[in-house]
């Protein structure tokens, strides 16, 4: 779970499944607001609404595309101690939870897609690349950031 949340960190992302480094576990981890979850056979037990957005992935990397995934889900599963452990996500929780276990699974974003064509180039999904900015991103660039 560290070498995880170190490469995640690294890379930047979100969030980061142990599969995506070679490790055949259920385990990943994902930072949002800066708390880290780290999560050992996690599984989502309840989930509602839809909402699609900009998702991309470290796994494949200068892309985003529109994905639909449930507004909020509940997620069961054990921290590195084994002990069980219960997170409820909305938002940008939500999905790169969804992202995650879904690598679990063997199962990436663009698995959603109906078509490749859906991809975006990151430059241009964020406007087309740096505006010298510093502070905070603007709200396409904040969703080009790969979630694993």
């Amino acid at each position: 779970l560290d070498d995880l949340a170190h490469t995640m960190r690294d890379a930047p992302g979100v969030g980061l499944a142990a599969p995506q480094l070679g490790e055949p576990v259920q385990a990943c981890v994902i930072e949002v607001e800066n708390t880290l979850h780290e999560l050992v056979n996690p599984r989502i037990v309840r989930s509602t609404g839809d909402d699609r957005d900009l998702e991309g992935c470290l796994s494949l990397p200068g892309y985003v595309a529109y994905v639909t995934r449930r507004e909020r889900v509940w997620v069961v599963a054990q921290n590195r101690l084994g002990r069980k452990v219960k997170l409820a996500g909305a938002g940008l929780l939500s999905r790169a939870l969804q992202h995650e276990l879904d690598h679990l699974e063997g199962k990436l974003y663009i698995d959603y897609l109906d078509s490749m064509e859906e991809l975006i180039p990151v430059a241009q999904a964020s406007g087309g690349g740096d505006d010298g900015g510093e502070g905070e991103p603007s709200e396409s660039e904040a969703a080009a950031t790969p979630l694993a």
